[in-house]
């Protein structure tokens, strides 16, 4: 039986091979995959390490890839100076720290370390690519054209993650309690795809606006953590 990271690396070559749909005027994607040459061989060195198994991972999904983050590395959360300081995987990307990226590694630090929590958990984000417009992160959410436009997409994502991570029937975390958890709870709705859809606030929300009670967050993730596995 092939390892969860041999079908994630499946599922995001498969993804990376399917037409994307046409964006609204003056929003352009954001694949990393399609960008960078370097992002396949860190992705696969990343999926070597923590996902040469067949355990099932819970899944934690966050909005959609940045511009300094997974939009570089595929890497949800993980920016190239995270990959290199913390995983060991040498890469030539800018080395330019992203605030989420560090809240989720603190986080991920104080669950055990990245062997025991990616040993659960698998880390990506409702759209797996992202998107930019006049030079900035934007999100699928931000406008209705651009959610319609992606919704297939999503849809496809979302059902090989559960596949590939045999999350089928479990609980899933949603990184953010606004846009991003009402879409998710909604499409969930209709869909099936989870037991139950679990928010907790995004890590940009609290590192830009809550950054001296970060360690409370950091509990609080905890305990969601927690009750889900």
């Amino acid at each position: 039986m092939p390892t969860t990271g041999a079908n994630l690396l499946h599922h995001f070559e498969t993804l990376d091979a399917t037409p994307l749909p046409q964006l609204p005027d003056g929003v352009e994607w954001l694949n990393p995959l399609r960008t960078y040459p370097e992002t396949r061989v860190v992705f696969q060195a990343f999926l070597d390490r923590f996902y040469a198994d067949e355990a099932p991972r819970t899944l934690i999904l966050g909005i959609n890839p940045g511009r300094f983050g997974g939009g570089i590395t595929n890497i949800a959360f993980t920016d190239p100076v995270l990959l290199e300081q913390v995983y060991g995987i040498t890469n030539s990307f800018e080395k330019r720290a992203e605030l989420s990226a560090q809240f989720v590694h603190r986080v991920i630090d104080a669950y055990g370390g990245p062997a025991v929590f990616y040993q659960r958990y698998y880390i990506n984000s409702i759209c797996p690519l992202g998107f930019v417009k006049g030079g900035k992160n934007y999100n699928y959410y931000d406008e209705k054209p651009l959610q319609a436009a992606v919704l297939p997409f999503i849809q496809q994502h979302l059902e090989g993650l559960l596949r590939n991570c045999r999350a089928g029937n479990t609980r899933c975390i949603c990184l953010g309690e606004g846009q991003n958890f009402a879409f998710l709870k909604k499409l969930n709705d209709e869909e099936g795809y989870f037991k139950e859809v679990i928010p907790v606030p995004h890590p940009r929300f609290v590192m830009q606006y809550r950054r001296k009670l970060v360690e409370e967050y950091v509990g609080r993730y905890l305990e969601v953590l927690g009750s889900v596995y």
